[in-house]
């Protein structure tokens, strides 16, 4: 499996013939290098409707006739715009094809940017390839992160940006909690206001935890 961090929170996963992009906020993005031509995916996966993760979600899968996977309101929202889409909700999980899709609690607010409600907001597991992968979405600690790992992750996605979700103290904590394999930070230096050394978090998680942390540029990729 190949993961490529799309900047911000945004993350594309292809494995198995099959591609999943998940909160794909790119073409408003200050300093990420994809564009949105190279993303052709068969799912998007968006965890809460606020605009840098609902993000450029029409765009691509009109163009790619990708399936819009959420909650039920982002998945009527996506229908109403022509989009193909498949409403689920917190715990419940699908498969398609490929790739089995569970959604997880998360601490958050969601709403899109014209005010509409986005239900509410969600982690999610993704199962493909062999891989368990936990995209944490916006969200602050909850100690309930221990049963989000207790299946086992590979991969943890999780902000730590701070003021709008964890810092990074509260992401060491969750790191601590889900005992994931491997970890990339995401969620940071977007704007100045999500400022964070996510050098130092890397350190601190391979000093306090059994987990590699692996910091990712946008574009950049790496092998799961």
């Amino acid at each position: 499996m190949r993961l490529r961090f799309l900047g911000h929170s945004g993350m594309q996963l292809v494995a198995a013939g099959t591609e999943v992009v998940i909160d794909p906020y790119i073409s408003g993005h200050p300093n990420t290098p994809v564009t949105l031509d190279e993303l052709a995916p068969d799912l998007v996966v968006i965890t809460h409707a606020h605009g840098d993760h609902w993000g450029d979600t029409e765009a691509i899968a009109g163009a790619s006739g990708a399936t819009v996977v959420s909650s039920a309101e982002i998945a009527g929202y996506a229908a109403d715009r022509g989009l193909k889409s498949h409403a689920m909700n917190i715990g419940g999980a699908h498969t398609f094809g490929a790739c089995r899709v569970k959604f997880t609690p998360a601490w958050h607010s969601s709403s899109f940017p014209d005010g509409s409600y986005g239900g509410m907001p969600m982690g999610v597991i993704l199962e493909l390839a062999g891989q368990r992968i936990y995209h944490a979405g916006d969200t602050a600690l909850f100690e309930d992160m221990k049963l989000i790992g207790r299946g086992g992750l590979d991969l943890a996605l999780l902000p730590i940006g701070d003021n709008y979700t964890m810092g990074p103290e509260d992401a060491l904590a969750a790191v601590e909690l889900l005992q994931p394999k491997r970890v990339v930070p995401m969620h940071y230096d977007t704007f100045d206001l999500l400022s964070q050394d996510a050098v130092a978090f890397a350190s601190a998680v391979r000093s306090r935890t059994s987990a590699e942390c692996e910091v990712l540029r946008p574009g950049e990729t790496i092998d799961l």
